[in-house]
């Protein structure tokens, strides 16, 4: 399918690298140094991907990556699965932190608690703390490799356990208490954790939540050595425990060093490249979640690329995205630790006690950079909000989006309710390499509903069905290169066959990361939804993004979800389920009014076959709608088959789509 834009284009900075940019200064010494003209950006893309090699030796260099051994090699060789990056060298991403100490003024971080609870922590505190955690992980037998898990908000005490763990050679995983024990067990258990670092409740939406039956049900399922308990709501476990095997002790115990004091400079575990940092999980949505292992090179050199060439973000800046500890947002924020830059850490819900929240603390704290989801714009732009008129944003540089395609209506909402002169910057990228495929850079153009362009170092292309690359038509987005941020293996997967399932098995030896992308003559990009849940009319592929793009904040509509369903009797049904905004009636002039602007705004194959007002639509826990597991229990699976009910945000939801299910099943069944 060929694609047609407006091309309006949103921002016009020079299309050459110039000025005092961080990618700027990046671009005048590698010039310099190779003698090649790379004066815009197109042409440093370009060369970032032919010689990734140099490349990625630079990044290493400029930003001053801190390491007890230097590499013998940047790359071992091109082939994917199987690449091994920085070999030789030894580090610790702690230490790229820890060197802020006694340089910086700014604050490391602030947490913020929904209830207004702020709490400024400086660059010394923070080594202070992650000192005192490191010290309590080692007298406690806690050794390089042992894993540290967390069920914990997204909070001062989340991030210090993870630098603490990190710091010793421990592994770190972590999921939000939202999650029920069977949610959170299936996770975390996987990792057969030594320690567990558990909230005692959390606060969402006004409601504190007591969590502590769920936390001794994890203890039971997970058999930690030693369990931190961190209160929330007034709700403490102040008793240390000794039972089964497990010792308790609380959070100002651990920070402390565990009645053993706190020594500074802490002494960080000196790793190979690709000893493992992290384990995120994917969604959990089809079945148990896998485990996803990143190691400590790879992510540093990547998220301080992104961080200071395409974000421009530097010490001095700070940075507030929206998300949890179950996103691996929470990992991107974390890392803007190793910039310098100010981290802020919210708590509790974007719309409590107003719906204005996030940018309200956009505004107390002099947020230079905001990053959100569509989703939550979306709410923003429903609830009639000006940003721009109604809080002080002067010192906000731009908004960065990613977790799911940026439609044009927003991206129009963004420049007149907040500012025309703070672009919105899409990104995608996905939990599996941590890290961006395509967004946007100082000097790249912002186009109406596309992505700017492609991140450095990665060589992204839209692939059709005969493993071509394609250019302003639908293809799979893949990845013809390794990048530093590929996972080095799922948990538990001798010979990595599942890994090479996921990704491998389509396009050998290329990556196939599972959406439908246009890569447009221009450069840009345009998402139009998860390839597995394309919808097909009659051998012609759609993206489903492109119909929430038309149907979403129009005529009523708050959010829609559409499905394209093959039946056993050979059927194709196409719904679309729609949420009225608050105070509106979603009726059936409405719905004629949704035809019409589909079959002229897209074509007569997008307007669906039918449609069902809904109060709301189930989405993962990072906020992600369910279009493959609904499209399943629509085609007549069930729900145990295709989904795992402790990662759905609203599971009493899907009793409607079965019911649905059975009604076709019903119909097919009479005629």
């Amino acid at each position: 399918m060929t694609i047609k834009t407006n091309c309006v284009q949103l921002s016009r900075p020079e299309a050459a690298i110039t000025g005092d940019s961080i990618i700027a200064r990046f671009v005048g010494k590698v010039s310099r140094k190779y003698d090649i003209d790379i004066s815009d950006y197109g042409l440093l893309h370009a060369w970032s991907v032919s010689d990734p090699e140099a490349f990625w030796a630079e990044v290493w260099e400029f930003f001053g990556v801190v390491s007890s051994q230097q590499y013998h090699q940047v790359l071992d060789s091109r082939r994917m699965p199987g690449a091994r990056w920085f070999e030789g060298a030894r580090l610790n991403y702690v230490d790229q932190i820890l060197r802020y100490d006694g340089r910086l003024q700014t604050p490391a971080m602030v947490a913020i608690l929904e209830d207004g609870t702020r709490r400024e922590i400086s660059w010394r505190e923070l080594h202070r703390r992650v000192a005192g955690f490191a010290h309590t992980l080692r007298v406690n037998q806690v050794e390089v490799g042992d894993r540290v898990v967390g069920y914990l908000p997204n909070a001062d005490e989340a991030i210090i356990a993870f630098l603490g763990a990190a710091a010793v050679g421990a592994v770190w995983a972590c999921c939000a208490p939202d999650y029920g024990t069977s949610a959170a067990a299936d996770r975390l258990a996987q990792l057969e954790p030594t320690v567990l670092v558990g909230a005692t409740a959390y606060e969402f939406a006004g409601t504190v939540r007591d969590r502590r039956d769920v936390l001794a049900e994890l203890v039971d399922r997970l058999g930690p050595r030693l369990v931190v308990t961190v209160p929330r709501g007034g709700i403490e476990i102040t008793d240390v425990i000794e039972s089964h095997g497990t010792r308790w002790i609380t959070w100002d115990a651990a920070v402390n060093g565990d009645g053993g004091g706190v020594k500074l400079p802490l002494q960080t575990a000196q790793v190979s490249a690709d000893h493992p940092l992290w384990v995120l999980f994917s969604s959990g949505t089809t079945g148990v979640p896998k485990g996803i292992v990143h190691g400590h090179a790879g992510v540093v050199v990547t998220h301080l690329m992104t961080l200071g060439l395409h974000q421009d973000l530097s010490e001095g800046d700070t940075l507030f995205w929206y998300t949890t500890t179950n996103w691996m947002l929470w990992n991107v924020v974390v890392s803007a630790l190793l910039a310098g830059v100010t981290t802020i850490a919210y708590e509790g819900s974007p719309t409590h006690p107003s719906v204005d929240r996030l940018w309200k603390i956009v505004e107390q704290e002099h947020v230079t950079q905001m990053g959100t989801s569509p989703g939550l714009l979306q709410l923003a732009s429903s609830a009639g909000l000006r940003p721009g008129v109604d809080h002080d944003l002067s010192e906000l540089v731009q908004i960065m989006a990613t977790g799911a395609p940026v439609s044009e209506a927003l991206h129009r909402w963004t420049a007149d309710a907040v500012s025309p002169q703070i672009p919105l910057i899409s990104t995608s990228g996905g939990t599996d390499v941590v890290s961006s495929f395509v967004g946007g850079a100082p000097c790249l153009p912002s186009y109406l509903g596309e992505i700017s362009g492609p991140i450095l170092g990665v060589a992204i292309a839209a692939f059709d069905d005969a493993g071509h690359a394609v250019r302003d038509t639908v293809g799979e987005l893949v990845v013809t290169l390794p990048m530093p941020s590929m996972p080095i293996g799922f948990w538990h997967d001798p010979g990595d066959q599942r890994y090479r399932d996921a990704y491998f098995d389509v396009f050998p030896g290329v990556w196939r990361h599972g959406d439908w992308v246009t890569h447009t003559s221009r450069g840009s990009f345009i998402l139009h939804g998860r390839s597995d849940a394309t919808l097909n009319r009659n051998g012609v592929r759609l993206g489903s993004a492109d119909l929430y793009q038309v149907v979403e904040g129009a005529c009523g509509v708050d959010e829609a979800l559409v499905l394209g369903v093959e039946r056993a009797d050979g059927s194709y049904r196409m719904p679309m389920f729609l949420v009225p905004k608050a105070g509106h009636t979603v009726d059936d002039e409405a719905i004629d009014e949704i035809r019409n602007k589909l079959r002229v705004e897209c074509s007569p194959r997008h307007v669906p076959d039918e449609f069902h007002v809904v109060s709301a639509i189930p989405h993962t826990k990072t906020g992600k709608k369910l279009e493959v597991p609904l499209k399943r229990i629509l085609q007549g699976a069930s729900v145990d088959d295709v989904l795992s009910v402790g990662a759905v945000d609203r599971p009493d939801l899907i009793t409607y789509y079965v019911e649905l299910a059975q009604r076709w099943a019903d119909e097919e069944a009479q005629t």
